[in-house]
């Protein structure tokens, strides 16, 4: 049998077993990749119920196993290029995942696994396996690879040769010579007939009748032959654009059916490597990714993740799942939010509709973001008059409702304020971030604070705690946002499609390890103070209690404090103070 030592080496622990018999795997299963737990785990009670996946607090056991494996990690040498923290910035860390398994004697361990592969492998020792080992040098996928690299080489040599350069040269030139020829007899053409119509309307007042009925006649004739001159004229240049066009795509057309092969060999590839995935749930049910996921094409990487690779053994080797965890070793990326032995839950793209079918059958923590959403007596209303109100919106309360849960200020408002009509909700602020909200009571006061809005001449200020000393006293952020695709809500930092996001700071206290700052968005994007406080890029520092971005507390330290705006009806500027507090 297998464990992860302290020292950071897998090593066989017959001698250990003797010491803590109770938490080891019997003897027999050896083959199993199932670590004993550490003795300190003799003390901790079972959870009643296996994880809930994308929204939890490890659990004690969970905790113990992850340290264990961690201090292995530090100790893997090979994986040091890539987890290490030092070094270039060009390194990317690794999600792992531990599992508390019981097995069929009733006795418990643990199982280790990671998303992805390290060091160009996707198996290692002491590791659960991947449902394909794509990485294998004799895999289907290693050849195809090989073959579309082929493809690639000589989709390159071709693009690249002398003859083809020279064409595509050729063809351009021909192009601009034969564009600024043809727009040349255009204009030759329209002088012409300028010049004919001047004549005509000086010999209107001088000719006779009869001379300046010839002279039309005359014109007329030249007309045509202008018309004609210039219709061979350019059909004469397009021909000799088209013969150079034509050389090109003869020596295209092999390129392009390369690439076509190319695509339909990658494609082929990657649907092969979907039906090797196929997951059991713990009745024994089997389903392939491409039945998960339905018409949608499955994201790259599908089942490679560790939950999933965690259950599928577990499932197939008959052990019972206790509970589960994933936290990410060694340096973050440079587009989400990912810290240095973070715990994180299973993103809800990729692994959310698999994990859907291999837990069922499996009793499961409920969800505990619902128990999180609070309902107050009664929201504070700050400022009213007959068109708008300004309310104090408390953390863990909803602005609008969601999908299960519809009490929100939208819904208190309407109570409240039974004549408000409209949209009502100018602005939003998230489910745990508190403060001021702007609500309005009919829909052109909705329409002329939304265009305040939308132009950015309403001032906002917000006060937040951060984990962590931030170094600069001010200063701007700006990392461009858009939404993390495999693990909504969660957004990331992207450049190419990211919309812009600009966020002035200004730091007001430095205390116990925590800054206290205060926020002055310039533009109003999903999380974006939440992520550019918590990004390396950013102030590397997450808001405190940000479970998305970084460690859970009892509430998001985020509060809108400041609101000024013009009054949509008293043309007069108005501006509110609440303060938070923490």
């Amino acid at each position: 049998m297998l464990g992860f030592g302290k020292k950071g080496l897998i090593l066989a622990i017959e001698k250990e077993t003797h010491k803590r018999a109770e938490m080891t795997i019997n003897p027999s299963d050896k083959d199993r990749l199932i670590h004993a737990l550490p003795k300190e785990a003799e003390n901790i009670t079972l959870p009643e119920k296996f994880t809930f996946p994308f929204n939890y607090q490890p659990h004690a056991l969970c905790v113990l196993a992850a340290e264990e494996l961690q201090a292995y990690l530090a100790q893997k040498e090979e994986w040091q290029e890539e987890l290490s923290l030092e070094g270039d910035n060009e390194r990317v860390g690794k999600m792992f995942g531990v599992m508390i398994v019981r097995d069929s004697h009733g006795q418990l361990g643990y199982l280790a696994a990671f998303s992805g592969a390290i060091a160009g492998k996707n198996q290692w020792p002491g590791f659960v396996p991947t449902l394909y080992d794509r990485w294998d040098p004799n895999s289907f996928f290693k050849i195809g690879e090989q073959e579309l690299n082929a493809i690639n080489e000589e989709v390159v040599k071709r693009e690249n040769a002398p003859d083809y350069l020279a064409a595509l040269q050729d063809m351009e030139e021909c192009r601009r010579i034969g564009t600024a020829q043809i727009e040349a007899f255009r204009k030759e053409v329209k002088d012409r007939k300028a010049e004919r119509r001047a004549k005509r309307a000086e010999a209107e007042s001088t000719l006779s009748e009869e001379a300046y009925s010839k002279l039309l006649h005359k014109a007329s004739l030249e007309s045509q032959a202008d018309r004609k001159w210039l219709k061979g004229a350019i059909k004469q240049e397009q021909k000799r654009m088209k013969i150079a066009e034509e050389k090109v795509e003869a020596m295209r057309a092999p390129i392009l059916a390369l690439k076509e092969a190319r695509r339909e060999k990658s494609n082929a590839i990657q649907q092969q490597i979907f039906d090797q995935y196929t997951f059991l749930n713990t009745r024994g049910e089997k389903k392939g990714v491409r039945e998960i996921f339905g018409e949608e094409l499955p994201p790259a990487g599908a089942g490679d993740c560790a939950g999933p690779r965690l259950l599928q053994y577990a499932f197939a080797q008959n052990l019972s799942p206790i509970a589960m965890a994933e936290f990410w070793y060694g340096p973050s990326p440079k587009t989400i939010i990912r810290k240095h032995l973070n715990y994180y839950p299973a993103c809800k793209g990729k692994c959310g509709p698999i994990m859907g079918h291999m837990l069922q059958g499996l009793e499961m923590e409920e969800d505990p973001l619902p128990a999180r959403i609070i309902v107050p007596d009664h929201i504070e209303v700050l400022y009213e008059d007959e068109v708008l109100a300004v309310v104090n919106k408390p953390s863990g309360f909803l602005s609008v409702p969601g999908k299960s849960h519809t009490d929100s200020i939208l819904e208190r408002i309407k109570q409240q304020m039974p004549d408000a009509e409209g949209p009502i909700i100018v602005h939003r602020l998230d489910m745990d971030t508190s403060g001021l909200m702007v609500v309005t009571k009919n829909e052109e006061v909705y329409k002329n604070l939304q265009e305040q809005f939308t132009k950015r001449t309403v001032k906002k200020r917000y006060t937040a705690l951060l984990e962590g000393y931030v170094k600069k006293s001010d200063g701007y952020i700006d990392l461009p946002l858009r939404v993390d695709l495999d693990d909504r809500p969660r957004q990331m930092v992207c450049y190419q499609h990211g919309k812009a996001a600009r966020t002035k700071f200004e730091v007001k206290e430095r205390k116990n390890g925590r800054t206290l700052i205060h926020f002055y968005p310039i533009t109003g994007r999903t999380h974006q103070l939440r992520m550019h406080a918590a990004h390396p890029d950013g102030l590397n520092c997450p808001i405190t209690g940000d479970d998305l971005y970084g460690k859970v507390d009892e509430r998001l330290h985020l509060h809108a404090a400041y609101l000024e705006f013009e009054h949509p009806v008293k043309r007069e500027r108005m501006s509110f103070v609440l303060e938070a507090d923490f």
